[in-house]
């Protein structure tokens, strides 16, 4: 674990302030950089990741996991002294750091894995760049279920009465169902139904009679599919999921024929942090093809640099759907709203 400290912060500091005062040392590389990610990714970040990153970059990383939110509000509340130098956040959290000029713009010249990533990686030319996709669907416990469900249309089904969780919309994958309920509503592929927000609401109201619960908590969900209480979680991630499956538990996730979703995790730099060399360093790695290969391998999710190979029976990213983020992060807040009212 790499446990963020006031101790480990003011070392962070004070390595910092030494390099100012001290010329001689200005090209010698800080040893320690703050990190903020997903909780979900802890463990294999830790775990797997960084490891071979500190041995790489000669550093110690020290990891805030929390949520995309969470991560946003803290570099709102520190902007005049950042304490973050990379942030990794879900793209529509991307946008207002962008607006607000809390993260700041890449260089290839800086990190040259930036200009070898697949097409639409990098956003608003370099301010963000995505260094994975997980892919999103319908999780299935198998136990309960001897064959995987094949379209979204099944979460509806009556008898799956009271078997059902889904997302809270508070949670960025809680988008995935409303998007699939407006498909289903309307019957307009993704692309047009993302934009039918009021036909989503109305299809997913009607999805109440199946629900056992909603989650903000997607560990919390997953025991409940491990267990069979729950049958299906709508909207779910690969990197959530098949990480359990691969532990053994008797869960899997589908691809309804419908069609699937791709969620890019961005990664960026931080305006006006400390260890901004090291922050270019470590985010060119995370670009890299070492490192998006140990990511595809523990945490089940397709890589963005083109020279990363596509481990066998990954989703082609380019058949996975990638809705307007700047559409959704302009409502989401009143969606947020209008779910609480209507879904509880």
């Amino acid at each position: 674990m790499h446990p963020f400290s006031r101790r480990s912060l003011l070392k962070t500091s004070a390595a910092f302030a030494a390099t100012l005062a001290a010329p001689a040392l200005v090209r010698a590389a800080p040893k320690e950089i703050v990190i903020g990610g997903p909780a979900g990714a802890a463990k294999y970040f830790n775990s797997d990741l960084f490891p071979v990153l500190e041995k790489k970059l000669d550093c110690k990383v020290l990891y805030e996991g929390t949520n995309s939110l969470t991560n946003l509000q803290k570099m709102q509340a520190d902007k005049a002294s950042p304490k973050i130098s990379v942030v990794i956040m879900d793209d529509p959290v991307m946008l207002p750091a962008a607006a607000e000029g809390l993260i700041t713009k890449m260089s290839a010249s800086a990190i040259p894995n930036l200009g070898k990533l697949v097409d639409d990686a990098v956003h608003q030319d370099g301010m963000w760049a995505n260094y994975q996709k997980p892919w999103v669907g319908i999780a299935y416990s198998t136990r309960r279920m001897k064959t995987p469900p094949v379209s979204w249309a099944e979460l509806w089904d009556a008898k799956y009465d009271s078997k059902i969780v889904v997302p809270s919309l508070s949670n960025t994958e809680g988008f995935w169902t409303l998007l699939a309920a407006a498909h289903l509503e309307t019957g307009k592929p993704y692309k047009e139904a993302q934009y039918e927000i009021d036909a989503g609401f109305k299809k997913i109201k009607s999805l109440k009679a199946n629900l056992l619960n909603v989650y903000t908590n997607a560990p919390q969900a997953i025991n409940l599919l491990e267990q069979g209480e729950a049958w299906m979680i709508g909207g779910q991630f690969s990197a959530y999921t098949l990480i359990r499956k691969a532990d053994g538990s008797p869960v899997d996730l589908a691809i309804p024929r419908d069609g699937g979703f791709s969620m890019p995790s961005g990664i960026a730099k931080v305006s006006g942090a400390p260890a901004g060399d090291l922050a270019d360093a470590a985010i060119d790695f995370y670009l890299s093809p070492e490192a998006q290969s140990i990511l595809a391998k523990t945490a089940f999710i397709a890589p963005t640099n083109q020279a990363t190979p596509l481990p066998a029976g990954y989703p082609d990213p380019a058949t996975l759907f990638a809705p307007d983020w700047a559409f959704i992060a302009k409502n989401r807040a009143g969606w947020v709203d209008r779910w609480s009212k209507e879904m509880t």
